[in-house]
């Protein structure tokens, strides 16, 4: 009979990949803490929080953080359109995983193994705004089946992780 493993006793390999997550607005302490749990099972560089008032000791976001907000590197920025500059300057491909008319979906991007990646996420309610929506170099969604056009920004922001850091290898 298999044996369930811990966190202590798994041998998956750390890696950081060049992958920035730039949040337009987020704000549930839950959506954050489960961020920082997602982005450090995926090696994010950085989280980048815009937009936003953060209560960065809230129980909630720290119990769903489960410590991980400890290790991965995050800052708050007052300008996001700023961000979205500097991170093109310094060569990142800027995304936004936002269901546009216009956006591409996410088994279809392509990527080179070198690229680095600043992905923008947006609010609970209102997704990626539309002033960062035009200057962001593309816009990418997860091809879904049923009726509803969303899912909740933090499981998305897991599957598009999942996808690009396969490409990214």
């Amino acid at each position: 009979m298999p044996n369930q493993l811990t966190h202590t006793s798994t041998d998956f390999p750390t890696k950081k990949f060049p992958i920035k997550i730039v949040c337009d607005g987020l704000q549930s302490p839950a959506n954050i803490g489960a961020l920082f749990r997602i982005s450090e099972a995926f090696g994010v560089s950085e989280i980048i929080f815009c937009n936003a008032e953060i209560n960065f000791a809230s129980s909630r976001l720290r119990k769903t953080a489960r410590n991980t907000d400890k290790v991965v590197p995050y800052r708050v920025s007052e300008d996001i359109s700023e961000e979205i500059d500097t991170g093109k300057k310094e060569g990142y491909k800027v995304i936004a995983l936002e269901l546009t008319d216009e956006s591409i979906p996410l088994d279809k991007v392509e990527l080179s193994t070198e690229e680095k990646i600043a992905l923008v996420i947006g609010n609970e309610q209102h997704g990626v705004s539309k002033a960062i929506l035009e200057q962001v170099l593309q816009s990418i969604h997860i091809p879904m089946f049923g009726k509803n056009s969303s899912i909740n920004v933090t499981q998305a922001t897991g599957i598009a992780l999942f996808n690009l850091t396969k490409l990214l290898k």
